[in-house]
Parts: C-alpha cells; structure tokens; sequence
C-alpha cells in the first residue's frame, strides 16, 4: 500500500490559482492524503463548496497584512484592480511568519507554492520538501528565460517560433510592466530553488514547452494534466439564461466572458458591445462595468439596448460559465484565453475567439490559434484596442458555416477535444503525479 502525505497548498490570492490548486487538492484528498490549504480568510467562504473531501482538506486561514496603497479590507485579486496586483505580492510575502508557523505546528511532507518563491528555503530549514505548482501556461513559464517578456526575442532553445509576444502585443506587458518584473523573479526563483517542478497541462497540448522548461531548470517536470474541474450538477442553469438561450436556434448565439480582472476603459468596453451587435448574431456579454461606471448599463453606448432587446443582453455580474457553455444554443465562445477558461473552452464543441489582455494569455492564445489552428485571435490596433469591426469579423469567421477558417478551427477543435475527453486520461495524469511526488519527495 503506498504511504499516504499531508501537503500543504499555499496559491497566489487570486481565485483563478487558488481553484485549481483546489481542484488538484481534491484529487489528492480522493487518494487518501491530507491536505491543510494555506489562503485569505474572506476567500474560504468563496472555496468551500469546491472542497469535495472536507474531512481530509483543512482550510488554514490566514489575516493579509496591511501594505501602503493596498486598499483596507483587500485580500484577493477580485478585491483590486490589475495595477494593484503588486501590492497584493507585497502583502502576500507578509504572511511568512504565518506560514512558518502553520508549517511548526503542524508538519508537512510537502508544501505546493506558485508566487512566494521563499517558500523552498523555509521548506529546506524545516526538512520538508517544496513543489512550484504552476498554473498559468507552460508556454510563459518557457518565455521567462527572455527577462521582462521582450517583444520578439526567442530565448535560446525555445521550441515554437509561433508561440511569441508581437509589436502589438505591447499592451499586454505594460498592463503588467512593475507586476510583470515582480512575477518574472518570483516564479524564476521559486524554480531554481524548489525540489520539483509541477504544471498544470498535458503533453499532448504543451509537451514541446515542458520539456524545454525541464532542461532550463535541469528538474524533473511533474504534469497534473488540465485539472478540470467537477461539473456542479447540484444546481441547473438560472432560469434566466436558460429562457434567454433557449429562443434561438441551436449553435447560433455568441457568449462572451472576460474574466473576474478584466475591467475596460469606457470607449474599449463599446467597442466590445458594438462589435457583439456588429455580428448581427444573439449574444450574451458577461462582462464587469466600465472603469468609471458602477454598472454596465451606465457605460452602454447610445440606444444600444433598444437596438438589441430582442438578440442581445449585457450583465455585470456572475454567470454560471460552464452549464452557459454547455447549453446547445451556444455556438461560439469570446474569451480572453485565462488558465481556466481555456480548458473550458477546449473541452465544449463552442468555436473559440480570443481577446488576450495580459502575457499568460497571449501566448496561449498563441498556441491555440497558430500552432494548434483551433481558434482565432481578435487583431489588435498598434495602441494594443481591438475595434468593433474586428471582433465582429473574429467572430463571423467562425459562426459562418460556408467560411473556410471556421471549418478549419471546428475540425481540429473536435480533434483536440476528443483526445482531451479520451476515457482514462485525466485520472492516468493524477495517478502519475501522485506516483512523481511519491518517487521524488516522500
């Protein structure tokens, strides 16, 4: 019988890391090991009901200190904008003495970390091993051998010359230039020094890329697959959206969804309303009120809603993503290629259009569109804004069954999906990894 461990998980305080460490959490937990999750006490509420083994996931929580220019009361990154997302690795940092003490008390084997890369060094000097568990793309761990992310530049063995920032893609970096810098050294460091490497993704979609970060950082690269998570069958889709789809033909309406960050500037977020009525498809746009705006009817262009009352509704608050994309209406699938959405994205039969906006995603966006041919990416200006018209044509490139790009995209979509959804290959990843973590660390 193989010895059972007690890990200790301590993500980056953003929901879109702490879910899939989470998600590899239960994983572990169905296997019989135990684990104590490190996290920000207002977030524990938010994560309960993804923890499907409380008896064996503990939640630890823990008070985020106080930094200069940190809103009072912030303690993820749903609580700030992207800008702030350097103050919050301040306060993150913060928690060592917290940390350090949850790991006397209570004695971990291993401890999975991603952004607090003094994680090995307090692991070393408490005899207990550490994994850098990393969950954005295997494509921008690959990219960090070229400092700050510079547009163009291939770092030396880099296995794709498709996979890589562009002139346009200016904007996505300095969205994130101080954070990016901060981001670049934490997780390069926490490479260097941590005793095993884990991704979250799977050789048959970054195989090239985890090989290539194996040699970088001459450690064994343990893979977790995509880690999906559990389709929540305890509640159906609100009645609201499922009336809303339900009025249009199967495969014709277009659901756009930008994430939990991303806030727009007033004349970008009509831009990506006009371009949605552009299409002269239905559509449902989840998106968060302008910058600016306390709503997202405050920031709606002029007779916008007359004019798509009857195809067309726009909402600033949470939707219920997964059943959304599972509901037959749906045909096509806008999104800004996040870690998670991505996965969801590969696994529905939605045709893919992709909005990246920081570095991650990007690249992934990269991969999806140019290497793998499954989705198009919406062409930015040189200022780094898409225009109405060319989200519009994105994504009637798709929908139009008679084009030429969406019949493309559509068949090796399917492709991918089929072999992402082939019976036995998540479960053989986790049974792998618990195996990799057994051979290397216990």
């Amino acid at each position: 019988m193989e010895p059972k461990f007690h890990a200790f998980m301590f993500p980056w305080f953003a929901f879109g890391h702490m879910i899939p460490f989470l998600h590899l959490a239960n994983k572990l937990a169905e296997k019989g090991h135990r684990v104590t999750f490190l996290l920000p006490k207002k977030a524990q509420k938010q994560l309960e009901h993804h923890n499907l083994f409380p008896d064996s996931i503990v939640f630890h929580p823990l008070t985020v200190p106080p930094v200069n220019g940190l809103p009072a009361g912030a303690e993820t990154t749903s609580d700030i904008p992207i800008s702030l997302d350097n103050l919050l690795s301040k306060a993150l940092d913060l928690t060592r003495d917290q940390v350090e003490a949850a790991v006397r008390a209570l004695r971990p084997d291993l401890i999975f970390f991603d952004f607090a890369q003094w994680i090995p060094d307090m692991a070393k000097e408490h005899m207990i091993k550490s994994v850098s568990y990393i969950i954005v793309s295997a494509t921008t761990i690959a990219h960090t051998h070229v400092p700050g992310g510079k547009l163009g530049v291939r770092p030396p063995g880099y296995p794709s010359s498709k996979v890589m920032f562009r002139e346009n893609d200016a904007h996505a970096l300095a969205t994130l230039s101080i954070f990016y810098k901060r981001l670049y050294h934490q997780i390069t460091t926490g490479l260097k020094s941590c005793d095993v490497i884990a991704l979250r993704t799977c050789k048959e979609v970054e195989g090239m890329f985890c090989d290539f970060i194996s040699r970088q950082y001459h450690k064994k690269v343990l893979l977790t697959g995509p880690m999906f998570p559990e389709p929540d069958t305890s509640k159906p889709l609100e009645e609201r959206w499922n009336h809303f789809l339900s009025g249009f033909a199967p495969k014709s309406v277009v659901f756009c969804s930008l994430g939990s960050q991303v806030v727009l500037e007033k004349d970008q977020f009509q831009e990506l309303c006009l371009g949605m009525e552009l299409t002269g498809l239905p559509f449902l746009l989840a998106v968060k009120p302008p910058r600016g705006s306390s709503t997202v009817q405050e920031g709606l262009p002029e007779g916008f809603e007359e004019r798509v009352k009857d195809r067309g509704v726009v909402w600033g608050g949470w939707v219920q993503q997964p059943l959304i994309l599972a509901h037959p209406s749906i045909g096509c699938f806008v999104n800004h290629c996040g870690p998670g959405t991505i996965w969801e994205s590969l696994v529905s039969d939605c045709q893919m259009v992709l909005i990246p906006f920081i570095s991650d995603q990007v690249l992934f966006t990269r991969l999806m569109t140019e290497e793998f041919e499954v989705s198009v990416e919406v062409p930015r200006e040189k200022t780094g804004w898409f225009s109405k018209e060319s989200l519009s044509n994105a994504i009637k490139s798709v929908m139009d069954k008679d084009s030429d790009i969406g019949k493309l995209v559509r068949s090796n979509h399917t492709k991918l999906k089929e072999i992402l959804v082939s019976p036995g290959l998540l479960t053989g990843y986790v049974d792998n990894f618990v195996e990799g973590l057994q051979e290397n660390l216990i």
